[in-house]
């Protein structure tokens, strides 16, 4: 018989399995029970020693073990997935229904039955039933590997890390996910030449690259979720010498939000930062949110909705969905519907431009808390003069009209969401950015009783307008990656990073502060680049770097704090505060703001507002 024949027959027997199951079980207490005798017995007497009644109690007992299987739900169990899990379930059944066949004998005073057979036989039908699933197991991956063709289609991975993790990952893919785990390597000098979970630890991890090539594998796993920084670093760069696509394990905070070890995913920019994400003290953020309602703008973008879905967490009475786009604000209501069905969402459809709907929309759900994170923040693409105007309009006079409208309505606190290109402006964007923080210092000094801040942060991976989708889709196109200029660099933060940052300013900061989180070191985006395509599996040979030279408005590296500016720590660590000076600027920018004739030279404007700090290109 042919392998695809026996992969026919299997599949078509397969709605049988659990009978079929059964009756092959059955057949194995029976085989059990005869090899028993014949160890005790030897094969002189394995037979004709027997009683006469042998046959009715081998019956009671083929009843006896299809019963306390049939209970167990044994027959369930799909034998090419079997490991040790349906061992264990396995020797339940045969003690307790070898305990019951012994009981029953001895009360039926059935002495003639030799008591070590009784004793012996649960241990002989463990063996057999359990040598039968690892053997069908055995055969059935086999069969597959023969079907699927040549090993270069196979999944073969080398697995980097021999701990916990490791040991988790390889029993949830192993054989059942489709892979086949040729080992692990570790630096752990204990593990070295030791076997995890029945696989061999063959070095270290700067051996990986030498294993791997021995060994044919196709993609390596890193399963170190626990490492720090610098080692998971290291890791991913000695990964990458394999030239092989690189996968990995969750991280230990995906771990905590309920992902599974044996979940593998591709590598994510945030693996290459070089520091570990940055967790913020929560402490006063549930006070700060919980029974209040709570209005986000800018709801369907990348960062205001991850921040509805961390803001949720903390349930809130109400949370006002308030977006431009229709799509996107049916997509965020959707998720979040679906995932806190508890807290009521108040979804609308409405632009920051328009001051009467602000206003009114404001005065009537009456928030306690407000987010202002709708905003154009495409460098390039406001740098165009026909969208300049905009841009001030909707960055600008879209904050006044949200601070105005929530100081009207009496909201607590307002935080509107700047960017480190509001520090020094280079363009029309991050000018438009700093004149809304001016703005914001003026409404603090205008309207007491709300709280008006800003928090700054650098590049958020995967939001829109980042640089790293615009990576990966030029790699899945087979390159060239393009970056503008080999010495430009960037801060970089994840989008659930900004989010929480946002949250955590609304809870310690104090009217007229911009807060600032520690970004540690900047990263070179060309070395990002690099990192990307050997991640993916290729060299810079077949996926080459091309330098494209600086975009209009395009600074070398940015930051973080106005020359003016003096922070001080914060109840957080990392995170450190300042005071938003605008030296009358504000007050300027609001008058400018009610003008019609004020943006028709929007960079002229910018100039006049932000005088020497608008560094135009």
């Amino acid at each position: 018989m042919s392998w695809q024949r026996l992969d026919t027959f299997l599949t078509r027997v397969r709605p049988y399995r659990e009978r079929l199951g059964l009756l092959i079980d059955a057949l194995v207490v029976a085989v059990a029970w005869q090899g028993t005798y014949l160890f005790r017995l030897g094969f002189e007497r394995w037979f004709s020693a027997r009683p006469s009644y042998d046959g009715w109690v081998l019956l009671g007992l083929v009843l006896i073990y299809g019963i306390v299987l049939l209970l167990l739900r044994v027959p369930k169990g799909m034998w090419r997935f079997s490991g040790f899990g349906e061992v264990k379930r396995l020797a339940l059944a045969c003690g307790v229904a070898g305990a019951t066949a012994a009981l029953g004998v001895r009360m039926a005073s059935l002495h003639e039955v030799p008591r070590a057979v009784l004793a012996l036989h649960p241990l002989f039908t463990l063996m057999l039933l359990a040598m039968m699933r690892m053997g069908y197991r055995m055969l059935y991956e086999h069969m597959r590997s023969r079907i699927s063709g040549s090993s270069h289609e196979q999944r073969r991975a080398l697995v980097m890390g021999a701990g916990d993790a490791g040991r988790l990952l390889v029993a949830g893919i192993q054989y059942s996910a489709g892979w086949v785990v040729i080992g692990f390597v570790d630096d752990d000098a204990t593990k070295r030449h030791a076997r995890v979970a029945g696989l061999p630890v063959l070095g270290g991890l700067v051996d990986a690259p030498h294993f791997a090539s021995l060994h044919g594998a196709t993609h390596i796993i890193v399963a170190l979720p626990a490492a720090s920084g610098p080692d998971r670093r290291r890791a991913l760069n000695l990964a990458a010498e394999t030239h092989l696509p690189v996968l990995t394990v969750p991280s230990s905070a995906e771990l905590l939000a309920g992902r599974r070890v044996n979940e593998v995913r591709d590598i994510e920019p945030e693996d290459l930062l070089g520091r570990p994400p940055v967790v913020l003290d929560e402490t006063g953020i549930a006070e700060t949110v919980n029974g209040k309602v709570v209005l986000v703008t800018g709801a369907g973008g990348s960062i205001g909705s991850e921040l509805c879905r961390q803001l949720a967490r903390y349930g809130p009475k109400k949370l006002v969905l308030y977006e431009l786009s229709e799509y996107a604000l049916y997509a965020i209501d959707q998720e979040l519907s679906q995932s806190f069905p508890h807290i009521r969402l108040v979804r609308l459809l409405g632009d920051v431009k328009d001051l009467a709907h602000v206003r009114s929309s404001l005065l009537q759900h009456r928030p306690q808390l407000v987010f202002h994170a709708a905003a154009f923040k495409h460098v390039p693409l406001m740098e165009e003069d026909a969208n300049s105007a905009a841009c001030i309009r909707n960055n600008t006079l879209g904050t006044y009209h949200t601070a105005l409208a929530s100081a009207e309505a009496g909201v607590e606190r307002f935080v509107l969401i700047s960017t480190d290109k509001a520090v020094n402006p280079t363009n029309v964007m991050g000018a438009s950015k700093r004149a809304a923080e001016l703005v914001l210092a003026e409404m603090a000094q205008l309207h007491l009783g709300t709280r008006f801040m800003a928090v700054r942060f650098g590049n958020v991976l995967g939001s829109s307008g980042s640089v790293i989708p615009k990576f990966k889709e030029q790699i899945v196109r087979g390159g060239p990656v393009t970056v503008t200029h080999p010495d430009i660099i960037r801060y970089f933060m994840t989008i659930p990073e900004a989010a929480r940052l946002v949250i955590q300013a609304v809870a310690i900061g104090e009217s007229g502060q911009v807060l600032v989180l520690d970004m540690g070191e900047p990263v070179k985006i060309v070395d990002l680049a690099r990192q990307m395509i050997h991640m993916s599996g290729h060299t810079l040979e077949e996926i080459p770097i091309e330098f494209t030279g600086l975009r209009p408005g395009e600074k070398l590296y940015e930051e973080l704090l106005v020359d003016r500016e003096r922070t001080e720590p914060t109840t957080c660590t990392g995170l450190r505060a300042a005071r938003l000076l605008g030296d009358g600027a504000g007050a300027q920018i609001l008058e400018g703001l009610m003008k019609p004739a004020t943006l028709l030279d929007p960079r002229g404007q910018l100039k006049r507002w932000l005088q020497t700090e608008y560094k135009e290109l």
